[in-house]
């Protein structure tokens, strides 16, 4: 972390409070799961142009979204827990 920044930080603990969290945690993170769903998708593609591409992850996004089994283990993996 930066100095000023720790500054602003020690300067402002009275109404703030800082959780500094792990640079990158791709455990923590579900979205990294579908997103490694979504490449293992579309791996082998040679895309002609951005237009491609954007379609076919479109298309992996939506038969993911319609297969929970996937989701609720990219979900489960991160060991976090869901209340609802």
């Amino acid at each position: 972390m930066a100095e000023p920044l720790r500054v602003f930080i020690t300067d402002h603990a009275d109404w703030r409070t800082v959780f500094q969290l792990p640079s990158h945690s791709p455990e923590l993170n579900p979205q990294e799961g579908i997103w490694s769903l979504v490449k293992r998708g579309i791996g082998n593609l040679v895309a002609a142009d951005l237009g491609q591409i954007t379609r076919a992850v479109k298309r992996r996004l939506k038969q993911i979204q319609f297969r929970p089994d996937p989701v609720d283990s990219c979900l489960t993996r991160t060991g976090l827990i869901m209340d609802g």
